[in-house]
């Protein structure tokens, strides 16, 4: 499933430990569910939300691993969200 939400290459930061994802055009209706279940991985060890003023800056979401890749963890928090509201729109 899509987000419908932007992905900012040029701002994003990827190490092998951290992951900085700079979205455009974003609100935290999407992100929060993503942080919640990103903090429910016990290889997670930091998660932030970045939100300065939405005009001047891009939208961020940090990831840092205590072990694991930040990318897996992301695609596999956004693959539980997008299968729960799947279902949620099935009902």
């Amino acid at each position: 499933m899509a987000f419908p939400m932007e992905i900012d290459s040029d701002k994003s930061v990827f190490t092998e430990t951290t992951a900085t994802i700079a979205f455009k055009g974003t609100d935290t209706t999407l992100i929060i569910p993503i942080i919640d279940e990103l903090n429910k991985n016990k290889d997670v060890k930091i998660v932030r939300f970045i939100n300065k003023h939405p005009e001047l800056e891009d939208t961020k979401l940090f990831v840092e691993m205590r072990k694991g890749s930040p990318v897996d963890a992301i695609k596999t928090a956004c693959d539980a969200v997008s299968a729960y509201f799947s279902e949620c729109k099935a009902e």
